[in-house]
């Protein structure tokens, strides 16, 4: 049977998102139109594109970015733009991205409370939003920017504790495969959030090498801990294509192309 993304089955959950030779950002731009078209609140961190960028791919997607943002229903850290903010920065309160200014890259606490502030209930009669999200594209940046592999499991544990467990959201992670290079922190990191996930999902390059028709194949490794034993995890691998507007899932040697 197939692993369906309901709103009722994730509620609560770490998904993890991992590349090796391969782009798999495009299954955050999925994951981000789906949460948006579900009226959920979502707390954006983007380490690794400008908001404009996402903002094109999600009109494509059927998504306005700009207006999610306006109306409250989006926050969003643009990294790009924020790490040259922090170095001109005057204000006493800390930057969610204060590392970057300090000498030994300390802890993400102030990006942290940043998510927290993000997402935290509003006051209000009516819950306008369906339930809280947390998107990060793409973690291993916060490596290359001098933070340590256990730093950065740390916060990702304190940002589960409060967004998945306290606010019964969901977190969404893309984290780089090192692939055939040895980088210690890198595996680290991605074996750390592994374990803590209940969907991951794996983007790979075809074996045999560039095909126009398929650009790559998703292994699903489905988790469910309530099931038996015998049905706790499930395995599938699909290949896709990715389009202008979306993105055909099908099963090896399936193609339309190929049949």
């Amino acid at each position: 049977s197939r692993p369906s993304l309901s709103l009722t089955e994730i509620e609560g959950k770490l998904t993890l998102l991992c590349d090796a030779k391969t782009d798999g950002s495009f299954l955050v731009h999925h994951f981000l139109s789906f949460y948006l078209k579900a009226n959920c609140k979502v707390c954006f961190v983007a380490l690794f594109q400008s908001f404009s960028h996402y903002n094109i791919v999600g009109q494509k997607l059927g998504v306005n970015l700009t207006v999610a943002r306006e109306r409250g229903q989006l926050v969003f850290l643009e990294g790009l733009k924020s790490s040259v903010d922090v170095f001109f920065q005057t204000q006493e309160e800390p930057h969610p991205l204060q590392f970057l200014r300090e000498a030994n890259a300390g802890n993400l606490k102030p990006l942290f409370e940043f998510v927290r502030e993000a997402l935290k209930p509003v006051d209000s009669g009516e819950a306008r939003w369906t339930y809280p999200v947390l998107l990060v594209d793409d973690l291993s940046v916060l490596l290359s920017l001098g933070m340590g592999a256990v730093a950065v499991l740390d916060f990702i544990h304190y940002c589960r504790a409060t967004v998945c467990w306290e606010l019964k959201g969901n977190m969404v992670i893309l984290v780089h495969d090192s692939g055939d290079v040895e980088d210690e922190e890198n595996d680290i990191l991605l074996n750390g959030v592994s374990h803590q996930s209940h969907l991951i999902l794996r983007a790979e390059g075809l074996a045999t090498g560039f095909c126009r028709d398929v650009h790559g194949q998703l292994r699903i490794l489905w988790r469910r801990p309530s099931q038996p034993t015998a049905q706790r995890d499930q395995s599938l691998t699909y290949q896709y294509k990715i389009q202008d507007k979306s993105v055909s899932f099908f099963a090896k040697g399936m193609s339309p192309a190929v049949l």
